[in-house]
């Protein structure tokens, strides 16, 4: 493929849709749903995403690049347990992450990033440790997408410079982010899932199914599996078979995959503003399903190209990949091209496009997040400058709940302050447009939102910009793929324990949670960097022998266990909860998490129809109303992690080496699976979203009925 034959595809092509849909995106809530532009509406989508888009958006952003391409190097390298094993430790921490989020909803309903949280439990100190871990989680993900996205675009377009593929990735991740905001990616997201699934699907059968005269292989279960059967695996493996699940080096990996998932899912802020834009239930339910659609992609792409590229090189051919291409995650580009030449480079083209646009643009909203409510709003250019607890009000800065009368806040609320809603009734006049800005209570917060408005637009555009510089550090570093897919897990998980503690437990503080992440981090290097140094030549091979599983393992396990030890031992020692009403005091922090001109109230009113509308539940109250996501979200990670790690994988260590009965069974069962979950990812969600905007429609006509009818009563 030319190089810009790759461009015409990518910016074109892909970029020129996406931005095409968020146009439409924006005119819907605009002109359908009556939405004002605001920050939080940027960065929550409005809070009320459906439970099918919610599921092919987090499916599609938890789609790496390493997921098709890492997946068949470890198949490779493993056999077909890899394929297995890849997904076991991948979809366990996916499927686990909703029983925290549902906390976080419930707990703190009007967070739109995680540290928030630890601001609102523990102070700025605290805070800052946990914007720069959530910061270096997304710099570290971004150098993987980088790293993935250039090593594609190359493999398929030799002749493409660096330079060049970084402005392909700067375009594609933050064009239409800047559009349409967080929920521009939710319906972009569904675009790419769609292509994705269609494509790798596309692939697995040409390879599988459809016979070449050229290949001898590509089309034939029954040749790919002849050109593997007398191939010698590693010594981890039965019989030294890469057809059997019984794999030290699979199992090994599925650990290592288990704990940088979690570290790379749940203290990922693009993993959270995906569970904050939908509520409890439909959240919970949506990662639910996202686990089995994200299970089909690295399952059938590399149970496919992995095994169809070690029955080639098999063959002693000439043209196989090195080692280093293999580690690089050239095998699937490489079969592709092999089964279908150019089409195939398009159809790897497009699925590691979509891939990138996906989890790429939903980085850079996370990074805009976290500066503008994190950064911005709390360190840099505060409204309220000695705001130093959830607790006080923003407006006056007095606290919301207090026996002292002198230290009592009395703001009206937004809804009933006469010269808001005054302003708001007559909202079509430019002059009551500007009187909103002079409300004595909330005027100046106004006005400071609006600022917030321009400042996130620059925010997104500059961090979109700063891709390309990054970029070429990560390339000039000279580091790869495998690498940075590790090394992320050992940097970012320290701050694990502290954020889910927070959540959870009414006695961490912030010394605990400061220590704990600090701590974790030093001890989990020096356990990585001790490890590596045993193996040959020590780290003087850097990056091969600091990339070993074993290394990884044991830095990632040191790292969080040394956190959460230090964490819960400082807590310990240093919290003044003493009574339960001190733990329910102090949790009660993160439900005032909130903005006063747009509460999350409004947006859960309906599942409070006892309560006034100023008035805001109990955090029992909200416990109780949500209690079903929670139980939703016990049984299904609890179901899935009972499938994924004992029943599947007990059943297939069973067959111990398979024969080709077995091999072609097991490749037709995932196939199968793949291509239902296809079909639930193109369907459902256009018939969801219709149905939700004819019923939006509905209501306006409603409306402007009740509207017309109350004119013509006060006229008579």
């Amino acid at each position: 493929m030319e190089t810009y034959e790759a461009a015409l595809l990518l910016l074109l092509g892909f970029g020129g849709v996406s931005v095409l849909l968020a146009l439409i995106y924006k005119a819907m809530r605009k002109n359908i749903y009556h939405e004002r532009q605001s920050v939080d509406r940027t960065f929550d989508a409005g809070g009320r995403i459906s439970t099918s888009l919610t599921a092919v958006t987090v499916a599609s952003q938890l789609l790496w690049p390493a997921d098709m391409l890492q997946s068949a190097t470890l198949t490779v390298k493993v056999g077909i347990a890899g394929p297995l094993w890849y997904t076991v430790g991948v979809a366990v921490s996916i499927a686990t992450f909703p029983i925290v989020s549902a906390h976080l909803k419930t707990r703190a309903p009007g967070a739109k990033t995680y540290p928030q949280i630890i601001f609102a439990r523990h102070g700025k100190l605290a805070h800052l440790v946990y914007c720069f871990l959530a910061l270096l989680v997304n710099v570290l993900i971004m150098a993987i997408l980088i790293v993935a996205g250039k090593t594609t675009i190359q493999s398929v377009a030799p002749d493409t410079s660096d330079e060049f593929c970084l402005i392909i990735l700067a375009t594609l991740f933050g064009s239409y982010s800047y559009v349409g905001g967080l929920g521009t990616t939710f319906y972009v997201s569904y675009f790419n899932a769609a292509l994705l699934y269609a494509s790798a699907l596309t692939i697995v059968v040409s390879v599988l199914y459809i016979p070449t005269e050229s290949i001898a292989i590509v089309g034939s279960l029954e040749k790919i599996y002849d050109g593997v059967v007398n191939l010698t695996a590693p010594d981890g493996n039965e019989e030294n078979s890469y057809l059997t699940f019984n794999s030290f080096e699979g199992l090994v990996w599925a650990l290592v995959g288990l704990f940088v998932t979690a570290a790379l899912t749940f203290c990922d802020q693009a993993s959270w503003q995906s569970r904050i834009a939908a509520k409890p239930l439909q959240g919970v339910v949506g990662f639910l399903l996202a686990t089995f659609m994200w299970v089909a992609i690295p399952a059938s792409v590399a149970a496919t190209t992995g095994m169809a590229y070690l029955a080639y090189s098999g063959q002693n051919v000439t043209d196989s990949l090195t080692d280093k291409q293999v580690d690089e995650g050239l095998v699937t580009p490489f079969i592709a091209r092999l089964a279908l030449g150019v089409t195939g480079e398009y159809l790897v083209l497009t699925m590691i496009g979509m891939a990138l646009m996906s989890t790429g643009s939903g980085e850079v909203m996370a990074v805009s997040s976290i500066i503008v409510y994190d950064i911005y709003q709390i360190h840099i250019a505060p409204f309220r400058k000695h705001y130093v607890t959830t607790l006080q009000c923003l407006m006056c800065g007095k606290l919301k709940n207090t026996t002292s009368e002198d230290e009592q806040c009395t703001c009206p609320d937004v809804s009933t302050c006469s010269s808001c809603v005054e302003s708001k009734e007559e909202r079509n006049n430019q002059y009551e447009l500007d009187k909103i800005f002079l409300c004595e209570t909330h005027g100046a917060y106004r006005l400071y939102q609006e600022q917030l408005l321009h400042y996130k637009s620059w925010c997104i555009l500059w961090i979109s910009i700063g891709i390309i510089p990054y970029g070429m550090l990560v390339i000039a570093s000279g580091i790869d793929l495998n690498w940075v897919y590790m090394a992320g897990a050992i940097l970012t998980i320290p701050g694990l324990p502290g954020l889910v503690l927070s959540i959870f437990w009414c006695k961490s503080t912030s010394k605990g949670v400061i220590y704990g992440s600090l701590i974790g981090l030093a001890i989990g290097i020096a356990v990585w960097f001790g490890v590596g140094s045993s193996y040959q030549n020590g780290l003087s091979d850097f990056v091969k022998n600091t990339s070993e599983p074993i290394a990884i393992l044991s830095g990632g396990l040191s790292c969080f266990f040394a956190s959460l030890i230090v964490t819960v031992i400082v807590s310990l020692m240093t919290n003044n909860i003493k009574t339960p009403e001190d733990g329910d005091r102090e949790l009660e922090k993160m439900k005032n998490i909130d903005n006063p001109l747009s509460s999350w109230i409004d947006i859960y009113a309906e599942d409070f129809p006892e309560l006034a509308k100023t008035e805001k539940p109990s955090a029992h109250q909200l416990e109780g109303v949500f209690q079903k996501a929670k139980l939703v979200s016990y049984i299904g990670g609890a179901v899935i992690a009972l499938l994924l790690v004992i029943i599947v994988p007990v059943t297939m260590s069973t067959l111990h080496v398979m024969t080709f009965d077995e091999f072609s069974t097991w490749t037709l069962t995932v196939h199968c699976f793949g291509l239902i979950m296809l079909v639930l990812v193109i369907f459902p969600t256009p018939i969801e979203e219709t149905y939700l905007t004819l019923k939006q429609i509905g209501k306006n006509k409603k409306q402007r009925y009740l509207d017309l009818k109350k004119m013509n009563d006060l006229k008579l």
